[in-house]
């Protein structure tokens, strides 16, 4: 094998480092959110601001787990081609309504 074909040496910890970082982006962002919204109802003076910097860091925690989500989906729809998995099929989920317990 290749260098250029091998797997990095810390790559697992990359991959896990990545997978952590969603949850801490969340909680970054909403807190981020907050702190800007204090401030602007600190400096500006209008108590609707610190919500308005709520919403901001809530909106921008949702685009992230989205972000995240859409990035698993794309890796997820790769493995369906791979020959690995061939064997997985989709489970048909219409024969269990003939079935009573």
């Amino acid at each position: 094998m290749k260098k250029e074909e091998q797997e990095p040496k810390y790559g697992k910890f990359v991959e896990g480092a990545d997978q952590l970082s969603l949850g801490i982006s969340i909680v970054v962002a909403v807190l981020l959110g907050i702190g800007a919204g204090i401030l602007m109802r600190k400096y500006l003076g209008y108590e609707w601001l610190f919500w308005l910097g709520v919403f901001w860091g809530v909106s921008a925690a949702i685009l992230n787990i989205r972000r995240a989500y859409v990035k698993q989906k794309a890796e997820l729809d790769q493995l369906k081609d791979d020959p690995r998995y061939k064997h997985y099929n989709q489970i048909d989920d219409d024969d269990d309504e003939d079935e009573k317990y």
